[in-house]
């Protein structure tokens, strides 16, 4: 079994001339954890691979695994196992010697290559697959090789770089639960970087949102996205409702919102220790599947009436885009079986609870409470 390590990122920065692709970025990656660094492009997430792989070297900081400074060695020299997009399978080598190929570099015994090989092949199911040859395989079959490579010399460390992009979207969902549970069963401490939101959802632990080279926020996928730190955060992933208001009571429970001058919200405190926020401009964060269609007023602590200006239907669900007299665009997504709606143009009332939104400061950078 592959032990995991743990990686820390230290004050590390990386400059081109003036343009800072790293900026001052602290993270730390736990024995075993499996981290998505997550960003739009020219975030700074692949410099920072990069940084960890020893492709790229460090203006200031450092990059510790296991204990270890590895910043000024190179890429050989840190035996980190990488998987790339494209996969870079040798197309001349069987799947075997594919496998066995960093085995042969470090001078593995040949009983030890053969039981190795073996035996990964059995944690991805390509046991019968040895002796054909890269061609011969689908994209989720080299995928698999590429991966059974990247690990079978128990590396401290395994790097992602876009792993499912080359696969269409079906493979790709397969390929997620895949390499997540080959992941946990060998226990590798693993950095991964993606532009796909779904997948950094489904695979990781942990997500690190980067943006202008700097870490907006370091937390699980779950607080990632019911929780965000901040208005890009909120904007970045999945959809987002964001509906301006002011804070006019902080209680233990719950925080008053004052919005569209005479409605008043009730939204759970996130935090022990809220800040009183009286009169200061925020916004009330809410996802679209956390908003319901209110029959009766009373099922819900919190409602707003709005005009629908158009109904979309996604397959299991349907989008409700309406806007209210202030003018604020709100988007629900109600399940598809619901067919009593009114059509577009209608006055409909929407409903949420406390428990299911959040506030953040009306500007950058932000905070929720």
């Amino acid at each position: 079994m592959v032990l995991g390590n743990s990686l820390s990122i230290v004050n590390a920065s990386k400059y081109y001339k003036k343009f800072k692709a790293v900026d001052d970025v602290n993270l730390t990656v736990n024995q075993g954890e499996f981290l998505t660094i997550l960003g739009p492009s020219g975030s700074g997430k692949t410099s920072l691979l990069k940084l960890i792989a020893g492709f790229e070297q460090l203006s200031n900081g450092s990059i510790i695994l296991n204990d270890e400074d590895i910043s000024k060695q190179k890429p050989y020299e840190r035996q980190i196992g990488m998987l790339f997009q494209n996969y870079a399978l040798f197309p001349h080598m069987t799947v075997f010697d594919n496998i066995a190929y960093p085995l042969r570099l470090r001078k593995t015994p040949k009983d030890e290559i053969k039981q190795k090989v073996e035996s990964i092949l059995k944690l991805v199911h390509l046991e019968q697959y040895g002796y054909r040859y890269p061609e011969q395989l689908s994209g989720g079959q080299q995928q698999r090789v590429a991966l059974a490579r990247a690990i079978v010399f128990n590396p401290p460390l395994l790097l992602l770089d876009e792993p499912l992009g080359a696969l269409d979207k079906q493979l790709r969902k397969q390929m997620q639960l895949e390499i997540k549970h080959i992941q946990k069963q060998v226990g590798i401490t693993t950095v991964s970087v993606t532009h796909d939101q779904e997948e950094a959802l489904t695979m990781s632990d942990k997500i690190c949102i980067m943006n202008h080279g700097r870490i907006e926020q370091i937390d699980t996928p779950e607080n990632i996205y019911k929780h965000p730190k901040n208005r890009f955060v909120a904007e970045f992933i999945g959809e987002i409702n964001l509906i301006k208001g002011s804070v006019v009571n902080v209680s233990e429970e719950n925080v008053k919102v004052k919005f569209h001058d005479s409605l008043i919200a009730d939204i759970e405190r996130k935090k022990d220790s809220v800040k009183e926020m009286k009169d200061q401009s925020i916004l009330i964060a809410l996802r679209p599947e956390n908003i319901q269609v209110a029959r009766e007023q009373s099922h819900f602590q919190n409602t707003i009436r709005a005009q629908i200006i158009e109904i979309i239907y996604v397959g299991e669900a349907v989008n409700i885009k309406t806007v209210t007299e202030t003018g604020e665009e709100i988007t629900a997504k109600i399940p598809a079986h619901i067919s009593d709606l009114p059509g577009r143009g209608k006055d409909i009332l929407l409903g949420w609870n406390p428990k299911d939104a959040s506030l953040i400061h009306d500007g950058t950078p932000l905070h929720y409470y």
